[in-house]
Parts: C-alpha cells; structure tokens; sequence
C-alpha cells in the first residue's frame, strides 16, 4: 500500500469518526462550536441541531470517500472547503479560540489550528489535471 492510500485512509478515518460523534447529541466536543458557527454563517436559518446531524452526515461521507477513494477529486476540494470554514471560529468566536490574542490559542484554538496539517495532507491527494494523484516517494 502505498504511502498516499495511507494518508487518505487515515484522514477518511479521522472525518468517519469524527462525524459519526456528531450523529450522537453530546458526543463531540466539537458539536457546540460547530453548530454555533453553522448557525452564525447560515443567519440563523440552520439551527444547532440541524446543522449538527447536516455536518456529521457530509463528514461521513467526506470520511468514507477518502477510505474508498471514491470520486477523490470533489471529496478533497468538499474536504477542503470544510477544513477552511473550521477556522472561522477564531474569527468569530475569539474568546473561545484565544486565550490572549493572537498568540495564546486555547485548546479549542489549538484544535482548530491543526487543520494545517490536514489542509496540506489533502493538498497532497488532490489529483493533477491528468487525473492522477503525484507520488510522493517511497
């Protein structure tokens, strides 16, 4: 197995967990931050527990396609947009995201910023214009 397949199960893994908490009220920690900021984005017309079971089903659905490699190109770029929106928390919720602003993240801050990572794992799976995914080595 090659180290790309790797990286995309892994990543597949994390969002099927991660989502499948969310399908469970009170399960993710997550799910109150999310939901706020679902709600916040959307004015209100996506309430907390809609937009709760709304982002655990496409996470699931992100997670599974990245294990199956199915339709990878639109599951990373749908990954990709949802990796962006979890940083709008800092923006919109700095007291929750910063102990002292910029620097001093809170855990929900540091969990937020760790999505670096992934945004570049899922850059790296994203195939070219010819279709393919670029190896990275062996």
């Amino acid at each position: 197995m090659n180290k790309l397949k790797l990286l995309s199960i892994s990543i597949g893994l994390i969002y099927l967990w991660f989502g499948a908490l969310k399908l469970f009220p009170n399960l993710s920690p997550a799910e109150g931050l999310a939901g706020e900021t679902i709600e916040l984005i959307t004015f209100d017309i996506i309430s907390g527990d809609v937009a709760r079971i709304l982002l655990a089903i496409i996470e699931v659905l992100i997670g599974i396609g990245l294990i199956i490699e199915f339709k990878q190109k639109l599951i990373v770029k749908v990954a990709l947009c949802h990796m962006v929106c979890t940083f709008i928390p800092l923006f919109a919720f700095p007291e929750v995201s910063f102990a002292q602003a910029p620097f001093a993240f809170t855990i929900v801050g540091q969990y937020i910023m760790k999505n670096l990572i992934i945004i570049v794992a899922l850059l790296m799976l994203l195939p070219t214009k010819n279709g393919k995914v670029q190896n990275i080595g062996t």
